[in-house]
């Protein structure tokens, strides 16, 4: 049986791909700073699918206690850890440049930066006992730097200091995981512009659609690289 962690599964990707991977038999622990909030979806998936196996784990991924003590209820379990997906992030204020600040950047780095990282350090012995780990950072294309200095791209428009430039340094953070990690598949993965709450809902794509590079990452034999969205590799 294959176990998956997915940190932000109450909504939008977080919680289709958990959806998606119960499907496939695998055993899902919701990771949820809202236990009751997780508590509901996992009803909710079960609901729809009475042999799925979804979890809940309470878990803030900006407090070191938290994160310890979800990993022990993964641990005590005893399902073992085959899949980590470092989902949960926040957008925090688009502002101009010149109006950012340093509290922005504390807030959207504690958790889009510093949680990946803070997750991954607490259940990297879990997956280390894995045969066939897999190691999944959430991402964004707004993080490439290629896009961001291509006129013709979309993303060149968008200018803001502090989400992008989260979604870069775990870019960063992601080559160095693979470099050092020779055992466990490291990845990270652009979504796309879906449809969440995330967005307001001005996504183009599907949730389904936004997680097709997810579930990819997690259960495909071969992947496109080390940074890729449902289409195949995006630049660094």
């Amino acid at each position: 049986m294959t176990t998956a962690l997915i940190t932000g599964a109450t909504r939008g990707l977080g919680r289709e791909a958990a959806r998606r991977l119960a499907q496939l038999g695998w055993t899902v622990w919701l990771g949820a700073r809202d236990a009751d909030a997780g508590a509901r979806v996992a009803a909710a998936l079960t609901h729809d699918d009475q042999d799925a196996d979804v979890r809940v784990v309470r878990i803030d991924v900006t407090d070191d206690a938290s994160v310890i003590a979800a990993a022990k209820t993964v641990e005590d379990a005893g399902t073992g850890l085959d899949v980590l997906i470092n989902n949960a992030g926040i957008g925090g204020r688009f502002v101009p440049p010149g109006e950012s600040t340093v509290p922005d950047f504390v807030q959207v780095y504690g958790v889009n930066v510093l949680g990946p990282v803070r997750v991954t350090s607490a259940f990297l012995p879990l997956l280390d006992r894995s045969p066939a780990a897999r190691l999944i950072m959430v991402s964004s294309g707004v993080g490439s730097l290629t896009h961001a200095n291509d006129p013709a791209h979309p993303y060149f428009g968008l200018v803001g200091l502090v989400y992008p430039s989260s979604k870069t340094a775990l870019n960063m953070i992601t080559s160095q995981y693979a470099k050092a990690l020779p055992g466990i598949r490291v990845c990270a993965v652009d979504p796309g512009w879906t449809s969440t709450d995330f967005t307001d809902h001005l996504g183009t794509q599907t949730v389904t659609e936004g997680t097709d590079a997810i579930v990819r990452a997690a259960t495909a034999d071969s992947i496109p690289g080390v940074f890729f969205d449902r289409d195949g590799v995006v630049p660094w």
